[in-house]
Order: structure tokens, then C-alpha cells, then sequence
């Protein structure tokens, strides 16, 4: 049996999935993560503790475990553990991203320099110290304007400013965030700036991708139907096939791959995140992993693939080519966080299943849980997932799904 080394974040979403997806495969697993299990001791096989912000020491670790049980693959989950995995696959010698690609791919601002560098269309921007005035930062900025984080996912901290005030405000948000012990720890020296660019209009959208020997292959372009236009950038709806025209459509994959190479990134799973207005595709987002949450489960290939199985496939070297989306139309709502406290409960739950394309809703949110959301919060309430026959009619269910639910947070 092959042995496939997943590395997963104790506080992914992703967990089941992969390890269903190793399962199919009749894949033996090795499963890596920054907290050492109880039955570490009693799995000493199956179980590996790796600290991922130290991507070389993760080399060194896995290479020695390796000597003892050979590794086939190596998958990193997400954007925490895209870098650890280059790294552990380089010392392994196994197809992999090169460890400086992944590791652009994991910093914003050194992203937008490679962009800029390799032609690809992406917003002005400039690093600044966190340290830093704001105020003075504020009055040498053009607005609109974004601030970011350089290092975080899922919109956590990203907030536009219209003007100096906004600025200034914006600046603070993000200051608390980045002195968030957890934050702080995980980010290391990027926890120190923050990435000030130029807000881009248009609709946004998001390409989900796999490179094999630096050639991008589209698996999904998915619409994003509600607006982007701040002060927080909270995304809701995910809808494939996108609506847009062929034309706009392989001008936005044109621009990725782009992007890609730009970065130097050649293998694997491709996230993107673009902009499209009259002046072209921009790239608002470009990282070595895929789709966040639990959105993936949105897609299906071939006879019923799913996306991680996609992926495992390609880490242990099998040709993953004729594997192709469902050509059925899906949707993801990622159901929003309305506002601070401690979730109770939901209601509404067996009505919103009854909805016509609905397939499955999961409520990721526990009794108890204190809920923070955007742009300071990380999580989502759950996942309301549709398949339908047309864009509108997977887009229309989610959104009826949504309108039955009702959350009760204290």
C-alpha cells in the first residue's frame, strides 16, 4: 500500500475530507500535526508531531521518519502547511512546489512583488512596519484603499479604507489581530507588517487549479454573486460553472497561470482569487492550496472524485488528467457569522434540507462556541451546499436554504 503523509492543522476543516479521500485510495496514512497525539505512543507508525512554522525542521523530522516508513506522498492541507509540505517533499524527493514558491505564495506582500516582477496584472501596493505611524502611512495613500494582513486567510483582517480616518481605524483592527498570541506565533516575523494596495473594482471570482509540470489546468471557475466592495470582505456564495463569457473566462485562467509562474509555483492543487473589470483580470489572491473550508465538496469528478481525492491522486503520481468536473451546476453559501456571542443553537434546520438542489447542510458551529465574526473572526457558522441543472437554480436554493435558518446566539 502506498503511504500518503497528511499534514493536518489541528484546526483545519479539511481533516475528514482528506483522510476519506486516503481511504477510497486504499492509501495507508501518516497524519502530521503541530499537537502530539495521546497515541502517538501506541501508532508510532501512522502518527507524526510536526511543528509547521519551521518548515525545515518538518524536513528533517519526516525525513528520519521516512528511514523507518517510507513515504510515497506528502499533501499539506491548506495555506498553514503548504510550506512545511515543499519542504518535506524536497528533503524526501518527491514532485513538489519549489520550498521559495510556496512560501511567496504564503506571504502577500512578497506575492505582489513576484507578480509585479513577472508581468502579472495585480493592484500597487507597499509593506509597511506595523510599527509605523498610521497617521503617516494614512497621508502618503491613495484611496480607495485595502489593508491586509500579509500572511492570513479567508478575509481574516482585510478591510478598505476610503479615506485617512478609515485608515487610521482599519490600522488598529488589524494591529489587535497581529498581537493575537496564536496570530502572532503562527506569523512570526510577517505578524510585523501589514500590506497596504490599491482597492480594485469589478466582480470577483475564484479559479480552482492543479499544475503539473507548470502547465495550469482549470477544475472549476466558481462566480461569486454578492458584491465585494468592503469596508470587510466577507465571502458568501460560490457558484460553478461561471456565467461569464468564454472570452472573460480564459483571460482570467490566462492571467493565473500567469501568476503562477510568476511565483515560480509548478505542482499541485492552484487557489485563486481575481477581480475582472474593463481593464482585464486582476489577482486579488494566488496560493498553493485549495479551495478553503468545506467547499471543496462542492465539486465532484470523473465517477464522483472529490476534489482531496483529485489531489491525493496527483501527490502519489497517478494521472489525474481525465477527471472531470460534474457538469452539473453547484453552489457553496458560507453561512456568515451576523454578529459576536455564543452560539446556542439553530432552527429551521429539517425545512432548510427540504429545499429543492439542496444536498447538504453542516452547521460547523458547536453549542458554546463564542462566535467573532469578520474581519477579526476565521470560522463560518457551517456550509449550505447545492447541485442543480443551471448556475441560477444552484445559486436560488442556498440562498432559500439560508432564509429558513435561524441562529440563536447569546
Amino acid at each position: 500500500m502506498p503511504r500518503v503523509l497528511l499534514l493536518l492543522p489541528t484546526t483545519t476543516y479539511r481533516a475528514a475530507d482528506f483522510l476519506s479521500a486516503a481511504s477510497s485510495l486504499r492509501a495507508d496514512v501518516v497524519v502530521a500535526s503541530e499537537e502530539p497525539s495521546a497515541l502517538e505512543g501506541l501508532n508510532p507508525s501512522g502518527l507524526l508531531t510536526l511543528d509547521f512554522r519551521d518548515p525545515a525542521a518538518c524536513a528533517r523530522e519526516a525525513l528520519e521518519f521516512s528511514r523507518r516508513h517510507p513515504i510515497d506522498a506528502v499533501v499539506g492541507v491548506d495555506e498553514e502547511t503548504a510550506v512545511a509540505a515543499a519542504a518535506i517533499s524536497d528533503a524526501l524527493e518527491l514532485p513538489h512546489n519549489a520550498v521559495e514558491a510556496a512560501e511567496a505564495a504564503a506571504d502577500k506582500g512578497r506575492m505582489r512583488e513576484l507578480l509585479a516582477r513577472g508581468g502579472a496584472r495585480s493592484p500597487s501596493f507597499r509593506v509597511v512596519g506595523a510599527t509605523e505611524d498610521p497617521r503617516g502611512a494614512a497621508a502618503s495613500t491613495a484611496y480607495p484603499c485595502v489593508l491586509k494582513p500579509t500572511f492570513l486567510s479567508g478575509s481574516r483582517g482585510v478591510i478598505r479604507a476610503n479615506d485617512s480616518e478609515q485608515f487610521v481605524a482599519a490600522w488598529g483592527r488589524i494591529l489587535a489581530i497581529l498581537r493575537e498570541p496564536d496570530v502572532s506565533r503562527r506569523g512570526g516575523a510577517k505578524a510585523g507588517r501589514i500590506l497596504v494596495e490599491d482597492f480594485v473594482p469589478g466582480i470577483e471570482v475564484a479559479l480552482e487549479g492543479i499544475l503539473t509540470g507548470g502547465r495550469l489546468r482549470t477544475l472549476a471557475l466558481f462566480d461569486k454573486p454578492d458584491p465585494l466592495n468592503g469596508p470587510f470582505f466577507e465571502e458568501t456564495i460560490y457558484v460553478t460553472p461561471s456565467r461569464l463569457s468564454r472570452d472573460v473566462q480564459a483571460a482570467i485562467e490566462e492571467e493565473t497561470a500567469c501568476g503562477a509562474r510568476a511565483l515560480g509555483l509548478a505542482h499541485g492543487p492552484v487557489h485563486a482569487e481575481l477581480r475582472w473589470n474593463d481593464r482585464g483580470a486582476w489577482i486579488v489572491e494566488l496560493a498553493a492550496r485549495t479551495i478553503g473550508g468545506l467547499c471543496s465538496r462542492t465539486l465532484r469528478f470523473g465517477a464522483g472524485v472529490r476534489l482531496e481525492e483529485l489531489v491525493v491522486r496527483q501527490a502519489l503520481g497517478q494521472d489525474v488528467a481525465d477527471l472531470r468536473r460534474d457538469e452539473r451546476a453547484s453552489a457553496v453559501m458560507m453561512i456568515p457569522i451576523p454578529g459576536k456571542g455564543i452560539y446556542e443553537t439553530v432552527e429551521g434546520l429539517d425545512e432548510a434540507r427540504r429545499v429543492a438542489a439542496i444536498e447538504e447542510i453542516t452547521i460547523s458551529a458547536r453549542p458554546g462556541q463564542t462566535l467573532v465574526p469578520l474581519p477579526e473572526g476565521s470560522r463560518y457558522l457551517g456550509f449550505i451546499f447545492s447541485r442543480a441543472e443551471t448556475p441560477e437554480a444552484a445559486e436560488a436554493a442556498v440562498r432559500e436554504a439560508h432564509r429558513q435558518l435561524r441562529f440563536r446566539i447569546q
